[in-house]
């Protein structure tokens, strides 16, 4: 397969392995009475808020709380679900048809997730920046702007779409060669919906080729379904506790490896793979 075999020292030797999930950040807490009280914040009689960039939630006075704050580019072939990811992330509409981002497009999410380590909650502030490929390539300045103090990168593919995952290691090259402290996630949009991966519903990448991919890379790898977001009572508005229940992996995922790559690289956790968690 091409990408088991490209660059395959390049992934080795620039990756330390990601902790095991839910060894950093408590994967249900978000489910609990505790969890739900601090999700009020994001909330607004059941619909998620928009925050602008200078906008942040309002909690008691009572509530003390620390804020981690991490810009997040989002990289991927045109056409794989970039901008319908982030729209899911936010809790805003999915668009129904595809149109390229002509610039750059940036979107607040915040997320409340309690340290398994500590039993202390923090506010996640992800800022994500999401570029159209044309413009990409049109000018010279727009990935040097997405990349520029970036956090993390999170490299998108399709399960509908061969290319896009084939694409995976040239991304990869291209966008975080030079990054070598940045947080790496891949995440596969337009999952299938229900049933045995291979046989439900059409798919271009198959299960196997996915093992094979973390295998080589060592990175971690989500899935987000391709569904529309679930309603109120009203029919139009999103619920917004539902569209967080859908999403509440992802905004986990990237909590735990940005907070953990912190960890590491203030010196308090090891760096080296056989050292790190799991």
């Amino acid at each position: 397969m091409v990408f088991c075999h490209v660059l395959t020292s390049l992934a080795c030797s620039t990756m330390a392995r990601p902790p095991v999930h839910g060894s950093v950040i408590v994967p249900d807490w978000h489910e609990t009475v505790e969890g739900k009280e601090y999700l009020a914040c994001i909330l607004r009689k059941n619909r998620r808020r928009e925050f602008g960039l200078l906008e942040r939630p309002v909690l008691p006075p009572s509530v003390a709380i620390d804020t981690a704050s991490y810009k997040i580019f989002v990289s991927g072939k045109s056409g794989v679900g970039k901008t319908a990811l982030v729209a899911k992330l936010a809790g805003l509409e999915v668009p129904v048809v595809h149109h390229e981002t002509t610039g750059i497009q940036t979107t607040v999410v915040f997320w409340p997730a309690k340290l398994k380590a500590s039993d202390r909650v923090v506010m996640f502030r992800f800022e994500f920046w999401d570029c159209g490929e044309s413009a990409l390539k049109k000018f010279d300045h727009m990935l040097p702007a997405c990349k520029e103090n970036a956090d993390a990168f999170l490299f998108l593919f399709s399960f509908t779409d061969r290319a896009s995952f084939e694409d995976l290691p040239g991304q990869l090259t291209r966008v975080a060669s030079e990054a070598p402290g940045v947080v790496k996630m891949v995440i596969g949009s337009k999952y299938p919906l229900s049933g045995p991966f291979d046989q439900y519903m059409h798919t271009d990448v198959p299960e196997r080729d996915l093992t094979a991919f973390r295998q080589t890379w060592q990175l971690p790898l989500l899935r987000v379904k391709s569904v529309p977001g679930r309603r109120l009572a009203d029919g139009r508005t999103l619920d917004g506790r539902a569209g967080l229940a859908d999403v509440a992996h992802v905004l986990n995922g990237l909590a735990e490896q940005l907070w953990h790559q912190d960890q590491v690289a203030a010196g308090l956790l090891p760096s080296s793979p056989e050292n790190a968690p799991g």
